[in-house]
């Protein structure tokens, strides 16, 4: 079944890499162009041994199983940290048991295999690292470690089991798996060019010179010296001891974490004060080196362990759980300069804790090394993300390595480590990027940008063309679903960003940016070359309301042919963007272009008229479609007790600022009540009127939780806004705002935290002015006033799919429609009604531009971003660079595999992409890790065409998949698809009698075909 790992026989392994890359040019799906070859500089030494580059994968999912220690060892992993063993190796662990959405949790330690298997998996691992460094670069000489990991104490590390997996790795000559290796590769010999028996026989069967000690939590002193002295003396190993950040105290962890924006984060104090305590652990390390030096043994410390949490959100099997990744990280570095600084610098740190592209450098220019990942590695490009780690350690790699720790600059790191932006919470958010779409069983390559959007932009291929310098035809492929690019690329809520995988590394790539790049590139040759449709139709159609909603419709139709008019009551269209978002997030130049782009269609603009309006009166004048954009003028009323003072509301402060209110009288100090958008501008405007000298941000929730687009409220602050956090407003009098003190609640099952009220605690803040943020709201009266219907929940009754009233022809959208929304999400209802009326009308959209690119191209460049973290440019026009154009290659769920149980097969014809994805049932123990990361609502692990290797595993699953039942001239198989369980014949498509079948019959063939080191 899905979660029993089936480790590959040698042989089998062996074919699968030499097939494999003669026939892709990949091994385990790692692709030449991300194979890390060691150039002519210098080694480490460790242990006595060669170290070609002191980074590689921590114990952990990265090096359980032998195909997993070969893809890390291809990407530039040379140190290897075994997945940790132990006596109890037949838990039943739940599953999934690995949530990295973020900062990463686990509920599982050491391997699942048995003690057996995993040793298994190790000696199979080394021969096929030995290989590929002979067969791929010509390579005698070892250039890589294995580093054992044992735990949780002496009398489980002293039975017969462990300690016979600890003399075999030592010594594993004597062992029938070693012993089956190398016969296997001497039998396979005619396979190689630079293998030969000379070669195989001089593999050394030393395998480990060294052990990480893992204990577990609340181990006592005396047991984890003991355990030490044991390993140094009597197993005459190299030891590191693992240590838990628990080491730096309980208010210590808790602060920092609630300083970088992990509050959410459960601690329990019993965590820290059952395990070891620091001054017991200094003690303890200093006798333990000593007698390291005296037994001729190195001895150091593993820094760090997980961190164990409450499971509060419940989006893991059992109550507590175990913390890594970049939240773990500041807490790392800060125990590892303690320690380096109690000793002086000479201690030996082995680093583990929330290691990347961002900090390894630093890591190891303070003298720590070597450095394992972990988290990192189960993200988006996955092992290939050493490739990075590996390349920018090159240079900085001596002869002669200072074994000193440089104590300063280490605890330099460590100051401004919680204060880095790599490592707040912020950076990543709390939203997911999951689309709420079924993931399909085939051709599921996605855009998640695209699919975010609410108008559909086609974000990757706009990017493309951009770094192309194609400015032009990026503006034309925008203003194909977008008439207003220069609005939307100054002030867009980017929910493309929301979703971009870029997320997973590092930030989203800067798609507004690039957007407003392409407008201020390609308008001007666009519009001297744009030109206008004449009459396909004799129907017209009256716009109200030349906001975004009424200028999108206008230009949808208005380009296909038909006669609109939009009427507007002010004296200059845009509505909002024109009179209340201030000019330092938009200009009125970009307004004017989007409007010209509007006009250039035909469309006649009528402004400055009599806001008030009769659908019986427009159709009497001959317009036989109205679509209603009059927006969301009026304020939501603010429930605060005053003296009298009146409370401004933030759409008119924001009015009367653009008109050049900057001179008005607002007093000293400023509060700004509200989490939204609107509340940002109302606060960086506010900061800019004569005579203000404080403004502050009043929100009832913590600012994790704001509406606001982050890069509003980061300008917000920087610019001298004050947040206020967890405040309610009740009064303002005299002067003085009072606000009810709040906080989180515990998180409820869906790991929201509500906010209720510290009973008896408030807040008073002076104020000179309150201006109110929380809303606009829907004039409903002059809908009623012609006959459109609201329900008695305020909301316009209309049909979803195109947006009309119960009044024929009457069309709405945008804020009116919705309340108060956004851009795009006008443009997008305009976009529907649209449609709807150009349908009636025997019409349609023009299809979008085209602009293809060769395959082979596509594939060759966007695989060289894969794995590569590097934050945003500071050119948009740099910005195609990081986008990972995920429409045309996704395999995200490969990546992401530890185990590489996803694979892409290529196949040809009958699918829109030319990659299928195939789950290989045996390889995968239902980590969830793929579930993570798909784009979609779904669960690769679970959804994807499964290839199973045996009956009893087929049985127990419910995954649409295959069997091979028999091979030969003609291969029978057991297929099931949602559900259903039949038997075919592969040359014998029809025998099934289903059409799905037919359906996934390409990729089952391929697979069998060309793929066949698989089965």
């Amino acid at each position: 079944m899905g979660d029993v790992m089936r480790p590959l026989p040698f042989r089998k392994l062996l074919t699968w890499v030499l097939e494999e890359k003669e026939k892709y040019g990949t091994i385990f799906g790692i692709p030449q162009e991300k194979f890390f070859k060691k150039e002519n500089g210098p080694r480490l030494q460790l242990f006595g041994e060669d170290l070609e580059t002191p980074i590689g994968p921590a114990a952990g999912p990265h090096t359980q199983l032998a195909q997993n220690i070969v893809a890390a060892y291809l990407c530039g992993g040379r140190f290897f940290e075994l997945k940790t063993v132990q006596v109890l190796d037949q838990l039943d662990i739940a599953k999934p048991c690995i949530d990295a959405e973020d900062e990463c949790y686990n509920v599982e330690w050491s391997t699942e295999l048995t003690v057996e298997e995993a040793f298994a998996e190790y000696v199979k691992a080394w021969f096929l690292l030995h290989v590929l460094q002979k067969e791929l670069w010509n390579e005698d000489r070892r250039g890589f470690i294995f580093n054992m990991s044992v735990g949780y104490d002496l009398q489980g590390i002293k039975s017969p089991k462990v300690d016979q997996f600890i003399e075999g790795l030592k010594d594993a000559a004597s062992t029938a798996v070693f012993q089956e290796c190398r016969q296997v590769l001497k039998e396979e010999c005619r396979k190689f060019t630079r293998v030969d028996e000379d070669f195989i026989d001089g593999i050394s069967p030393h395998i480990c010179r060294s052990v990480t000690l893992s204990t577990l939590h609340g181990c006592p002193p005396a047991e984890i010296e003991t355990i030490c002295r044991y390993l140094v003396a009597e197993k005459k190993l190299n030891t590191f001891v693992k240590l838990n950040p628990t080491l730096l105290g309980y208010d210590f962890v808790k602060e920092t974490l609630a300083a970088m924006g992990y509050n959410y984060i459960s601690l329990k104090e019993e965590s820290f004060s059952h395990d070891l305590q620091y001054e017991d652990g200094l003690a303890l390390l200093k006798g333990l080196k000593e007698f390291a030096r005296e037994q001729g043994r190195s001895f150091g410390v593993k820094l760090s362990n997980t961190l164990p949490v409450k499971n509060t959100r419940g989006q893991l099997p059992g109550e507590e759980m175990y913390l890594s990744g970049r939240a773990l990280y500041p807490l790392t570095i800060n125990l590892a300069a303690r320690l380096a600084a109690a000793f002086a610098g000479e201690l030996k740190i082995s680093f583990a804790g929330g290691g990347d592209a961002f900090n390894v450098p630093d890591i190891f220019a303070a003298g720590i090394w070597p450095i394992t990942v972990a988290t990192t590695l189960l993200k988006p490009g996955g092992y290939t993300r050493l490739l990075q780690l590996a390349r920018e350690l090159e240079p900085r790699l001596t002869g002669a390595m200072d074994e000193k720790i440089d104590v300063d600059f280490l605890d330099a790191l460590a100051a401004g480590a919680a204060k880095k932006s790599d490592y707040l919470k912020e950076k990543r958010g709390v939203n997911r990027r999951k689309l709420n779409k079924k993931l399909p069983l085939t051709d599921c390559f996605i855009a998640p940008c695209t699919v975010g959007c609410p108008i559909g932009q086609d974000v990757p291929e706009y990017i493309r063309l951009v770094g192309e310098g194609r400015y032009c035809e990026a503006y034309e492929l925008i203003t194909a679903k977008n008439p207003l690019p220069f609005i939307t690329g100054s002030i867009c809520p980017q929910f493309c960003a929301a979703k971009c995988t870029r997320l997973d590394y590092d930030e989203p790539v800067c798609i507004r940016a690039v957007k407003k790049a392409a407008a201020e590139g390609g308008y001007l040759k666009y519009r001297q070359r744009q030109g206008q449709s004449s009459g396909a139709t004799s129907a017209r159609v009256a716009v109200i309301g030349a906001g975004p909603a009424g200028l999108a419709a206008g230009y949808f139709l208005a380009r296909v042919g038909m006669k609109v008019t939009i009427f507007d009551r002010m004296e200059k269209p845009g509505g909002t963007v024109q009179y209340v978002i201030p000019p330092f997030r938009i200009d009125g130049e970009a307004i004017a272009r989007d409007v010209e782009l509007v006009r250039g269609t035909g469309v006649e603009l009528r402004l400055g008229i009599d806001p008030e309006f009769s659908v019986e009166a427009l159709k009497k004048e001959g317009y036989k479609y109205i679509f209603l954009a009059i927006g969301a003028g009026s304020s939501q009323p603010l429930k605060l007790s005053t003296g009298g003072e009146r409370v401004i509301s933030a759409v008119d402060f924001l009015t009367r600022f653009k008109a050049g209110g900057n001179k008005m009288n607002l007093g000293r100090k400023v509060v700004v009540i509200g989490g939204g958008d609107v509340a940002m501008d109302a606060a960086r405007a506010a900061i800019r009127v004569d005579g203000v000298e404080q403004v502050s941000i009043v929100y009832r929730r913590t600012k994790e939780y704001m509406p606001a687009n982050k890069e509003e409220l980061q300008a917000a602050l920087a610019e001298g806004a004050l947040l206020k956090e967890l405040l309610v407003p009740v009064s303002w009098t005299g002067g003085v705002l009072r606000c009810q003190k709040m906080e989180l609640s515990a998180p409820e099952p869906s790991g929201r935290r509500s906010v209720v009220p510290r009973e008896g605690e408030f807040e008073e803040i002076e104020a000179d002015i309150v201006i109110a943020a929380v809303g606009q709201a829907v004039d409903y009266d002059i809908l009623q006033r012609n006959g459109i219907r609201v329900d008695n929940r305020g909301r316009v009754v209309v049909d979803p799919a195109t947006n009309e009233t119960n009044v024929e022809n009457v069309f709405i959208g945008g804020d009116a429609l919705r309340g108060p929304a956004t851009i795009v999400e006008a443009i997008a209802d305009a976009v529907k009604a649209a449609r709807a009326i150009l349908t009636r009308e025997g019409l349609s959209l023009p299809e979008r531009p085209e602009y293809p690119e060769a395959p082979d191209k596509a594939w060759g460049r966007i695989t060289l971003k894969k794995g590569v973290l590097q934050n945003a440019a500071s050119d948009a026009a740099k910005e195609h660079e990081r986008c990972l154009e995920c429409g045309t290659i996704c395999n995200i769920c490969t990546e992401v595999c530890p185990n590489r149980a996803n694979i892409a097969v290529k196949v040809d014809g009958g699918f829109k992409h030319g990659e299928q994805i195939v789950h290989v049932d045996g390889m995968c123990n239902e980590c969830g890790n793929c579930a993570t990361f798909c784009p979609y609502d779904g669960a690769p692990y679970k959804d994807k065409l499964t290839l199973f290797w045996r009956e009893d595993d087929f049985n127990a699953s419910d995954n649409s998949g295959f069997l091979l039942v028999s091979g030969g001239e003609r291969p029978i198989f057991k297929v099931r698809l949602e559900g259903r369980v039949f038997e075919v014949a592969l040359d014998d498509s029809s025998s099934s009698g289903d059409k799905d079948y037919e359906e996934i019959l390409p990729i089952i063939r391929t697979v069998y075909e060309k793929y066949n080191y698989i089965f």
